[in-house]
């Protein structure tokens, strides 16, 4: 029913981001462009069915509070100074031939998890071309938000490959709390409990590249 579309990882500077990962994988994620209003810019690498997006917050619009909006996925709480860094933030699922992301929310609000409401999104490529989706804003990083191309190319078939998604895990205190999201979403990902039950909710993954694995 569901397949995983991207995660998301977030970084303070992209282009820092961006060495960082060429340095570690060998392969380096292209410049996707800025998300207007959200204060957020971002880079893409594909796993072949699935991408990576670097996420950073955009030097060229305002920063929040002046904005008046923060930016999405807790980014500001994350790299904050005293934050926990880089990290991965959120994971994106899109639905398969034949299944909508109306569906997909639908059955995942049946399973108990509320995806939150269906929004319109786009962003400008450095190109100067304007992509447009639709998506769900994700009420916590551990669960999936849902994710929609439309006639947008899906970014996993336009964007640098060469590396590759080993592993993804979400490690929750709770797991058989979210059993049930990824069932609902007919979603096959590995649920981990954190060690004793203690500990915050969080995701892990493994990209492999040329010069090696890399631990996100």
């Amino acid at each position: 029913m569901a397949v995983i579309d991207h995660l998301v990882y977030a970084v303070s500077d992209l282009a820092a981001g961006i060495d960082w990962f060429e340095e570690a994988t060998g392969i380096r994620p292209a410049v996707g462009g800025s998300h207007d209003g959200l204060g957020t810019c971002n880079a893409l690498v594909s796993f072949g069915e699935s991408y990576l997006e670097l996420i950073a917050p955009d030097p060229e619009q305002p920063d929040p509070p002046e904005s008046g909006l923060a930016r999405p996925f807790g980014l500001d709480d994350v790299l904050a100074t005293d934050g926990e860094g880089p990290a991965l933030v959120g994971f994106a699922v899109r639905a398969r031939d034949g299944e909508t992301i109306d569906g997909l929310a639908d059955r995942a609000a049946d399973a108990g998890y509320d995806p939150g409401p269906v929004a319109d999104m786009s962003r400008l490529t450095p190109a100067g071309d304007r992509l447009s989706w639709r998506l769900t804003f994700p009420a916590e990083r551990t669960l999936p938000f849902i994710i929609d191309w439309g006639d947008t190319p899906k970014p996993h078939t336009t964007q640098p490959g060469g590396v590759a998604l080993s592993s993804f895990t979400i490690v929750h205190p709770r797991p058989f709390d979210i059993l049930g999201v990824m069932a609902a979403l007919g979603l096959d990902v590995t649920v981990a409990a954190t060690e004793r039950g203690e500990g915050r909710a969080h995701l892990r993954a493994t990209v492999t590249g040329p010069r090696g694995e890399l631990d996100l």
